[in-house]
Order: C-alpha cells, then sequence, then structure tokens
C-alpha cells in the first residue's frame, strides 16, 4: 500500500472555497471562478498561487483553443488531477463489507467484496484494512485516505456510537483503521455519507436546496440547504418510524402501525405479502406478481407507492427542495408504481405549486461506499473532518 500525506494543509477558508469550487465544477476559468466566488482577480491570484504551487491544482489548455493561443497564464482554466489521488470507500452492512477505489472527482475506478465474518470492532477493522490491501494491489496508486459508511450514529466521524445492525455502541472505528492502514479515516452515517457524495458530484450538485430520500432495509432522509447537508441529531434514529402516513395501515415487525417504515421498507413489504399468502417472496418477485395483476402483492405495492408519495408531498411542502433524488435498493417501486406515486404527489400539493422534480436513481451499495469515499475526498480538501 502506497500512502502519501493526507492534505494540502494548511488552506485558508478563501483557498478552500476556490480549491472546492474547482474540484466540483472545473476546469473553471479565472474570470469564471471569480465571478462565482465574487472574487478580484488580485485575491483569486493570491488564493491560487499556493494551490497550483502545492499541486492541489494545475493550468490546463482551454477547450477547443489552437495550439498557437495556448499561452498566457490568464487564458488557462485551472483544473485539479483527479487521478493525482485514490481514495478507498466502504459501506459497511451487518453480513458484507462493499468497498471501492475513487479518483478525486470520486470516479469508481475499482471494487472489491468480502463477506463480514462477524461483528468485534477488531474483527471488522482487521477486514477492512485486509481489503484495502486489496484494493491498493488492484488499482495501485497513491491512495490518501479512508471513509466509511455505517448504519448508526456516528459521533465526531470517527467513533460509532450506536449501529443495531453490527449491535456497538461507542466503537473507534477511524482509530481502530487507521491503526492497521496508516491512511487517514473517516467514518459518517452511510445515508449521510450518500448524501455528501450526491451534493458535490451528483443529483445536487449547485443546488441550494436538495432532498436525498432512501429505500431499503430502512428509510434514509438528508436536507441540503444552502448547498450544504445539514447534520441531525435524529437522522439515524429511525427515520420515519413515527411518521403516520395511514392510521388504518398495516402493523409489522418494524414502524407503528401506518407509519412510512411499515408500509414501504423492503422487509415489512415483504412481511406484508408472506402474512397475507404463507408464501416468501423476495422483493423483486412482489414487483413482478404487482406488475402482473397478481391481488394481494398489487395490493401491499399500491399501498407503498400511495405511502411514497405521501412522504415526496409533504416533503415538498414544508421544505420546498429544488429536487428530490429517490436512491437505495427500493426504488424499482418507481417503475411498477410510478404513476400512482406522482398522483398521490400531485394530490398532496397546491394544485398551483410547482411541480416536484423528483430524480430516481437505483443504487446498489457501490453508489454507498463511494459516498464513503467522499468523505475522505472532503476531508483532504477541507482539511477538516467537520466538512
Amino acid at each position: 500500500m502506497t500512502a502519501v500525506a493526507a492534505s494540502w494543509h494548511p488552506l485558508s477558508a478563501g483557498e478552500r472555497s476556490v480549491a472546492i469550487e474547482v474540484l466540483v465544477n472545473g476546469p473553471l476559468s479565472r474570470t469564471e471562478l471569480a465571478r462565482r466566488l465574487d472574487l478580484s482577480a488580485g485575491s483569486l491570484t493570491r488564493l491560487t498561487k499556493p494551490l497550483i504551487e502545492s499541486g492541489l491544482l494545475i493550468e490546463v489548455p482551454e477547450a477547443g483553443a489552437p495550439a498557437e493561443s495556448r499561452t498566457g497564464r490568464p487564458s488557462q482554466p485551472l483544473d485539479v488531477v483527479a487521478e493525482s489521488r485514490s481514495f478507498v470507500g466502504f459501506k459497511v452492512t451487518d453480513d458484507m463489507v462493499y468497498g471501492v477505489v475513487t479518483t478525486l472527482r470520486s470516479d469508481i475506478v475499482a471494487r472489491h467484496d468480502r463477506p463480514l465474518p462477524g461483528h468485534e470492532p477488531a474483527e471488522v477493522a482487521d477486514l477492512l484494512a485486509e481489503m484495502t490491501e486489496e484494493l491498493a494491489r488492484v488499482h495501485p496508486g497513491r491512495l490518501a485516505g479512508i471513509g466509511i459508511g455505517v448504519g448508526g450514529l456516528v459521533q465526531q466521524r470517527a467513533v460509532v456510537g450506536e449501529s443495531p445492525f453490527l449491535h456497538w455502541r461507542d466503537v473507534p472505528l477511524a482509530e481502530l483503521v487507521e491503526e492497521r492502514t496508516q491512511l487517514p479515516v473517516v467514518v459518517e452515517n452511510d445515508v449521510a455519507a450518500l448524501v455528501e457524495a450526491e451534493t458535490w458530484f451528483g443529483a445536487g450538485r449547485g443546488l441550494d436546496r436538495f432532498v436525498v430520500l432512501t429505500i431499503g432495509a430502512g428509510l434514509g432522509y438528508g436536507l441540503v440547504l444552502g448547498g450544504r447537508r445539514v447534520p441531525c441529531a435524529e437522522e439515524d434514529r429511525g427515520f420515519g418510524r413515527r411518521w403516520i402516513v395511514n392510521p388504518n395501515g398495516p402493523l409489522t415487525p418494524d414502524g407503528e402501525r401506518g407509519s412510512a417504515v411499515s408500509l414501504l421498507t423492503i422487509p415489512n413489504i415483504r412481511y406484508q405479502v408472506q402474512a397475507a399468502t404463507g408464501r416468501d417472496h423476495t422483493y423483486e418477485e412482489i414487483l413482478a406478481l404487482a406488475a402482473a395483476g397478481e391481488a394481494m402483492s398489487a395490493r401491499v405495492v399500491d399501498e407503498a407507492a400511495r405511502a411514497l408519495g405521501t412522504l415526496v408531498a409533504q416533503i415538498s411542502n414544508f421544505v420546498m427542495p429544488q429536487k428530490i433524488l429517490l436512491a437505495g435498493e427500493g426504488v424499482g417501486l418507481m417503475d411498477v408504481a410510478g404513476r400512482t406515486v406522482e398522483a398521490t404527489v400531485r394530490a398532496g400539493r397546491d394544485p398551483l405549486a410547482a411541480p416536484v422534480d423528483v430524480e430516481t436513481k437505483v443504487s446498489d451499495f457501490h453508489d454507498w461506499a463511494r459516498g464513503a469515499a467522499v468523505l475522505a475526498i472532503q476531508v483532504l480538501v477541507l482539511g477538516t473532518a467537520e466538512a
């Protein structure tokens, strides 16, 4: 494993703003960069000089410009070298670890997954270190950091305060992995990591108000205001368990009767169908049966679609986001019952309200691992775990 310096620090607040703008939106001309950040030409020169000298930013030829005109520093846009550093991202579930290597712009260049043999913290840290070594062999490069996404409450981007999936309390996961890899490590709730990735490099890039709603084994919610994710102490406490969508809805093992979790999550959709029919089906099978008109599956899927439409409408009414991203393993619901979701959203909104921009992204666990890698990228560029 080739470890490198963790960052190009120290960076001032102004230098960080320049670095982030170019990283997320580059290449950018100096004129455009100054306009975006409301800087004078002199101030921009002062801020970019140390970034260029440190190797964080480079001058690149202007796209489309003839070779003979590619001289003179003012005409050369600024960019980052995306391949100059690599980052490892992990998504830890109750039985698997999904790993990726990304570039500085979060493009996935390698994947490696391993079963999780147990939940002992040291055992998990050993596995993450082994996977880091394997990813480094598959994609030799200058590893700059590791990001880890975990379902649960994470404190100071280092300690897993509580994880019901792993049965952990107060586990210093970042420290354990750093000891084994000699690389800087940042840990975060998995939904928060996904939100950060989509805000910097995905569906929420450049948006002021943005929401991520994830559907899978549970429900996840992330809010971006002013272009920054809003951290919340309750974000890992089971979003939707007490959000009652239909008081007369189903009672399931997880979530209150008729709650968003009872109606919409994959385990509860499977539970409803099995309780009614005595047959156990996968989520994909239930969607296929609903599409084919099988009565019970169609009923459960229809109720789930109405629950999702209600959530989207209510979130839109209160937050007024520019976009809502639906992500996670459960968004196949939109393929089967998207029209019901859309009709329910319209019914829950004022007739004169602007249409809700809903984007659907079928995510696998490598997308979540990529989100964790973005955490490491943020720490590298921002110089702090408080991204």
